[in-house]
């Protein structure tokens, strides 16, 4: 565990501690072994706010072959949160270094603590970064690791790097519907907010939209359902077409923030696709 006498001001994990200064680095803090300790101060206070029974809970309901040490999602970025505040003047070096070190271990916890550091240090982040992420999509095999990576901290560095974009198209025909639902998700919150690429968007979607895998097709209901949020006419103009060839899944989750109207006329048109 990071030790007060190495000068960070470490606290409880549901305590608070005081703003570092944001000139300084791990290695001005924490000395050499930073990272370390910090990986360290991070995973104890992981296992101190978790508990045996969510462990459980939580390893059946994601179905997942990682280790579990019950920490809740709101627990783990307030720790997060706290390192935040305590180290602002992390280096993008130390960064990249502190989310390897706790990916590196086999525990879901870990993995979602790095995905809430990049994410709340996605400006330190560059398109040399980009394989890393690849990596840690590849490794993930869980939405509840993907579906922060993916809009949060990939998204960014598209939005601020559209040469990016190629990947995200390498990404959309890659074998592993993981990779695929990145790509898609890549591309979530732009659109969310009523911009973003949505032909880039459209033309992955119109490539999975027949697929049997679940978490594709719920990821394209999802964007079109953010899209339609405020530009239901988007949604509508794209997906009326399409329709018979989309699953009920995704026109559902599609139609939900659509007017009464539109979303009868889709509904019926996909339940008559079904019956034929």
């Amino acid at each position: 565990m990071a030790r007060a006498r190495r000068g960070t001001a470490r606290k409880d994990a549901r305590g608070s501690a005081g703003e570092g200064d944001p000139r300084d680095t791990l290695r001005d803090t924490l000395g050499e072994g930073g990272v370390a300790a910090l990986a360290e101060d991070i995973d104890a206070a992981l296992r101190a706010a978790g508990t045996e029974e969510r462990a459980a809970q939580e390893k059946r309901y994601l179905k997942s072959a990682l280790d579990h040490v019950g920490t809740t999602v709101p627990e783990v970025r307030a720790i997060i949160t706290r390192i935040g505040r305590e180290h602002p003047g992390m280096t993008h070096d130390e960064v990249v270094a502190l989310a390897e070190a706790l990916w590196a271990v086999p525990v879901h916890e870990r993995r979602f603590a790095a995905v809430e550091l990049l994410t709340l240090f996605v400006d330190r982040l560059g398109p040399a970064d980009l394989p890393l992420l690849e990596r840690l999509l590849r490794t993930s095999r869980t939405w509840a690791l993907v579906d922060g990576l993916a809009p949060k901290v990939v998204g960014p560095l598209v939005e601020r790097h559209p040469e990016l974009g190629e990947t995200l198209d390498r990404w959309a025909e890659d074998e592993d519907f993981w990779i695929r639902r990145a790509a898609l998700l890549a591309l979530l919150e732009p659109l969310r907010a009523g911009g973003g690429d949505f032909e880039r968007f459209a033309r992955y979607a119109d490539a999975m939209l027949e697929e049997k895998e679940f978490f594709i097709r719920k990821a394209i209901g999802w964007v079109l359902r953010e899209v339609g949020k405020k530009r239901p006419e988007r949604v509508v103009t794209w997906l009326a077409p399409r329709v018979t060839r989309a699953a009920g899944l995704t026109v559902r989750e599609a139609v939900k923030h659509l007017p009464e109207a539109q979303q009868k006329m889709l509904l019926t048109a996909a339940a008559r696709a079904t019956r034929r």
